[in-house]
């Protein structure tokens, strides 16, 4: 069961295919114009490698604002790269100095987030093709200046295009979170289908909500920083309408993760029965309709012809009142309960879905604007924080950041000593010197492979292999069709734009589209001799063999992160089950004021200034729930994305891979059925003593320290349907404070330090 929505049609609409366009047009103009037109082809080429130093930084999903900073602090750097390395160019000396370490300080700059990795990789592939012939310092001067003209005109034309396409790359990111949201919908609707295994199925459910999370955190800094600011009315009506589907997406998102259910315990009992079936045909029906509006909010359309689930949620409605008749409210009122949980989460789980179609169709301002206009939401938006001292901070041996610098710099003085000993060794064989000539291409295949963890290396390394030679045999067979220069500029065209679109939705298709550019843009430099596919194929296998031996040097293995990431993932739920419990509090003593009050309340209490301020409180603390829910999904992201990482590595690398692999379930089950309870306990006019011991057991047990038995829990009227997440919660933290004792146990006592190991020596002649 997948969605039925063609891959290809989503890509054709998402924010990669219209970043991949621009950054395309932006490159390439430089190049048409100054060539085409006015026959300067060097200077084109040389402006457009400039350019996409620029375009590498300007990558879809991020927000103009911070965008800009960075493409001109890319266009600033990769200008100075640019002059250094010509500089340095005729001189085999300074060459052989300068690449190691410009190497090394451009890839640290990944301590610095995903944008300064990107900064970091843009100067060093303008370092690599710079390096291509020497230069003498006349010629480094023109050519900085035309480098550097070409990245500033790639800034000032990202800066236009997005003002002419106003709203469409905002419109793009959100689709793809819709997307997102709609692939995970489809994961949770197998849960109630009995033929599915429910292992398999719960690790697919973790692979894709690690990707929706970080889609939903990309359409967030978009979509939230850039609010309706007044001015044009029908633009602040367009901005509203996408901040509508994007809060109406993250509610339907919460109400999903909130509805973890113990499935194995729900298919004994419910078998194949109709309401399983039921609820399984709802959910995708809906995961269809949120494709659908992905789709029209990407086109700009309105979302007329839908899924209708009436049909379904009246017969589970049927279902209910069936079992309710037969007694099974008080033979098994958790069952019951549960059964009414997941159809009150349908309803309003389509409820939602429907405020989102309308919103396509006919924008409303229905929602709190004033709440989301709030400086408080700056604290959901994602930041990379930059200060000298994460930079200094890393250079040690046991950081990652510190052991990838040291690998890329080994990689590319590997890509400057195999041309030179082999023409050393080898100079009669012309075909020999001819296929491994090009440093600079075996250079810039080894850092377009080579990746911070061992796993995405080895990866990127076959998938780069396997782009290359399908890259190579379809130039080939190309080259056998036709010789006319018009079709192979109209191919060049559009494998440029598809190799930029795909780079971060498959890598190795955009290793086949970059492939064909380049072996294309060759024949234009170099026309009537194909073999340049035989050159490019084999500096791309030396590239490709460097990058894995180069994988093996200092290498950093994931399990060394995974107590880290599991320590995150807990201290989030911890700090979600506080900031949830703090505002079910604040939300009682809020109904109690306003709803019941009691006669006896002292007079004071009830006062317009103790009201208001009660209404701030519990504003604050909502908000503070909110993004400590936000927090919980960013983290298990990272746990799962690192176990699944880890996965990919030598066997001899898992370490306590059934413990982690624990952990991170039972984290996402804690945080889930925290969804759950909080609004419930909220919702209560006071807590009883069962529920209240248990919620005291949950919160010494998270945080590693004994607990009291726990006795029953009230199951009367609506507090069955909190007896079963409660009863979730206790032996989630039961488990996880388990599976952390045996992760410490597990790796040993700590390493003695230098100071320990020479403390016999500096304790010799100490007097006893």
């Amino acid at each position: 069961m997948v969605l039925p929505i063609p891959q290809l049609q989503r890509f054709i609409y998402s924010h990669y295919l219209l970043g991949g366009l621009r950054q395309s047009i932006g490159v390439l103009l430089p190049v048409t114009l100054l060539g085409g037109v006015f026959k300067l082809y060097d200077i084109g080429v040389v402006a457009s490698m400039g350019a996409m130093c620029v375009a590498i930084v300007d990558q879809p999903g991020g927000p103009r604002r911070y965008r800009s900073n960075e493409m001109l602090g890319g266009a600033a750097l990769g200008t100075f790269t640019a002059f250094i390395t010509g500089l340095s160019s005729s001189s085999p000396i300074l060459i052989w100095l300068l690449v190691p370490i410009l190497s090394f300080l451009y890839s640290m700059l990944n301590v610095f987030g995903k944008r300064g990795g990107l900064i970091g990789f843009a100067c060093l592939l303008l370092m690599a093709l710079t390096l291509r012939f020497p230069m003498s310092p006349n010629e480094v001067l023109i050519h900085t200046l035309y480098s550097g003209g070409g990245a500033f005109f790639y800034f000032i034309f990202s800066t236009l295009f997005r003002k002419i396409l106003l709203y469409r790359e905002e419109r793009r990111t959100l689709s793809v979170a819709l997307f997102s949201t709609a692939e995970y919908m489809v994961r949770r609707s197998r849960f109630y289908d009995a033929e599915t295994d429910l292992d398999d199925n719960y690790r697919d459910l973790i692979r894709v909500q690690a990707d929706m999370t970080e889609a939903h955190q990309a359409a967030r800094d978009m979509v939230l920083r850039e609010l309706p600011k007044g001015g044009d009315s029908h633009a602040e009506a367009h901005r509203l309408a996408l901040l509508s589907i994007f809060v109406n997406m993250v509610s339907l998102l919460d109400s999903l993760v909130a509805t973890n259910t113990d499935y194995a315990n729900l298919r004994r009992r419910m078998a194949d029965s109709d309401f399983m079936i039921f609820a399984r045909d709802a959910l995708f029906k809906m995961a269809i309709d949120v494709g659908h509006i992905a789709l029209n909010v990407s086109r700009h359309r309105k979302t007329k012809q839908r899924q209708s689930v009436k049909a379904e949620l009246r017969a589970l409605e049927f279902e209910l009142e069936r079992y309710k008749r037969s007694g099974l409210n008080t033979t098994e009122p958790e069952i019951y309960a549960l059964l009414v949980q997941i159809l009150r989460r349908l309803r309003n789980a389509q409820k939602t879905v429907d405020h989102m179609a309308a919103q396509t169709r006919s924008p409303s301002n229905d929602l709190p604007l004033d709440q989301y206009l709030d400086k408080s939401l700056s604290r959901f938006l994602s930041r990379e924080e930059i200060r000298l001292g994460m930079f200094t901070s890393n250079l040690r041996w046991n950081s990652s950041h510190f052991r990838y610098a040291v690998r890329v710099s080994c990689a590319t003085f590997l890509g400057l000593a195999v041309p030179t000993v082999v023409a050393y060794f080898s100079p009669d064989i012309e075909i020999l010197s001819a296929l491994t000539s090009y440093s600079h291409w075996i250079i810039l295949t080894s850092l377009v492979i080579m990746k911070p963890g061992f796993a995405l290396t080895k990866q990127r390394n076959s998938w780069r292999l396997m782009g290359t030679v399908l890259g190579c045999a379809l130039t080939f067979i190309l080259f056998k069709l036709t010789t006319q220069l018009e079709v192979y500029f109209f191919v060049m065209l559009i494998a440029y734009v598809l190799g930029n679109s795909l780079v971060q939705m498959n890598f190795m298709l955009s290793a086949v589209f970059n492939t064909i550019f380049v072996l294309l843009s060759f024949q234009f430099l170099h026309t009537g001799d194909s073999f340049v596919i035989g050159e490019r194929l084999v500096d791309t296998i030396i590239g490709s063999v460097i990058a894995l031996i180069c994988s093996y040097i200092l290498p950093w293995w994931e399990s060394n992160s995974m107590s880290d990431f599991a320590q995150e993932a807990i201290k989030a739920n911890k700090n979600y089950l506080r900031t949830g419990l703090y505002y079910a509090e604040l939300n009682r003593q809020h109904n109690a004021a306003t709803l019941r009050p009691d006669a006896t309340t002292h007079a004071l209490a009830l006062s317009p200034e103790y009201l208001a301020q009660l209404e701030m409180d519990l504003n604050e603390a909502d908000t503070q729930w909110q993004l400590a829910r936000r927090n919980v999904h960013v983290s298990f992201s990272n746990f799962a994305s690192g176990f699944y990482r880890m996965m990919n590595e030598p066997v001899s690398r898992q370490h306590n891979v059934a413990l982690l692999n624990n952990l991170m379930i039972q984290s996402h089950v804690l945080a889930s059925q925290i969804s759950a309870a909080i609004p419930l306990l909220a919702s209560l006019p006071e807590i009883p003593d069962g529920v209240a011991t248990a919620l005291t057991a949950i919160e010494l047990e998270i945080n590693n320290l004994d607990a009291p038995p726990i006795g029953s829990l009230e199951t009367e009227g609506e507090l069955a349907m909190l007896a079963y997440p409660l009863r979730q919660m206790i032996k989630a933290a039961q488990l996880i404070r388990q599976d952390m004792r045996g992760l410490v146990l597990s790796s040993g006592p700590p390493a003695p330090t230098q100071l320990d190991l020479l403390r016999p020596i500096l304790d010799v002649g100490k007097p006893k």
